[in-house]
């Protein structure tokens, strides 16, 4: 391989490892996004029951 070829392969290198360090990000903020979304419906979920025993009591 001849230096020309080595310095086009390594800025091809160079600019996937970019998009894939983009890519990344994103994919952290989406599952940032997605523990959160589960974590308020968990809470949900647990007053949903809570107040389901309460009813349950007053029968």
């Amino acid at each position: 391989m001849d230096l020309p070829a080595l310095v086009q392969a390594v800025e091809q290198l160079i600019q996937r490892n970019a998009e894939l360090r983009a890519q990344n990000k994103v994919l952290r903020e989406e599952r940032r996004h997605l523990i959160e979304k589960n974590e308020i419906a968990q809470q949900k979920v647990a007053a949903m029951i809570s107040r389901l025993k309460a009813l349950e009591q007053d029968l």
